[in-house]
């Protein structure tokens, strides 16, 4: 669970005390704009929804009570953020963006290539990176949160029920019914795409 030291100023951030919360966030804001980073892409998107994570967890502070460690809380709500984002916000097309931003992109785009990997393998990692992301987003969100909690953020399963307030048998229902459907959709994108070649 927590270490002592971040017990302790847990205890006294629930209490009331903003100093102690702004201690705890001092722990944990690297790792959680790392998680926020690698949810969205985007440098600046990751540091705001890092940002309004703390700011929910300090107004909701007095629900968390223990039962999974704080950090695995702070993504569950940090999921749950990046989620209400994607539906206020629509995708912005590469030629509205100012030169500099596309050039940003672009620069990441080419900073994910495997430069030992032939074209084809390139192409080939890139559509099956899209086919999971697509899988993924096409989950129900009670889906999607558990397989992030457990794949992504690497929690147990005693860890994610506590962040979501449900029991461990729910946690591995909602994980064996998710990964079921991940391998349904990827049966039948694999059976769409042999159908088309």
């Amino acid at each position: 669970m927590e270490a002592p030291d971040n017990r302790s100023l847990l205890d006294q951030a629930r209490a009331g005390d903003a100093g102690a919360f702004g201690e705890v966030c001092r722990v944990y804001e690297t790792r959680l704009l790392r998680h926020a980073m690698g949810l969205c892409g985007n440098a600046a998107l990751a540091e705001e929804l890092a940002q309004d994570t703390l700011v929910e967890a300090w107004r909701s502070l007095r629900r968390y009570h223990g039962g999974c460690q704080f950090f695995t809380w702070l993504c569950a709500i940090l999921l749950n953020r990046y989620r209400n984002t994607l539906r206020q916000k629509r995708p912005v097309p590469l030629s509205a963006l100012t030169g500099g931003e596309q050039a940003e992109i672009e620069n990441r785009l080419a900073g994910l290539t495997d430069h030992g990997s032939s074209p084809d393998q390139t192409a080939q990692l890139r559509e099956q990176a899209d086919r999971v992301r697509a899988c993924l987003a096409a989950l129900p969100p009670k889906h999607q949160q558990v397989i992030y909690l457990r794949f992504y953020v690497d929690d147990s399963l005693e860890e994610i029920a506590g962040a979501l307030g449900c029991s461990v048998g729910t946690v591995k229902s909602r994980l064996f019914n998710a990964l079921e459907k991940l391998r349904r959709m990827n049966a039948l994108t694999l059976d769409q795409l042999q159908l088309k070649g």
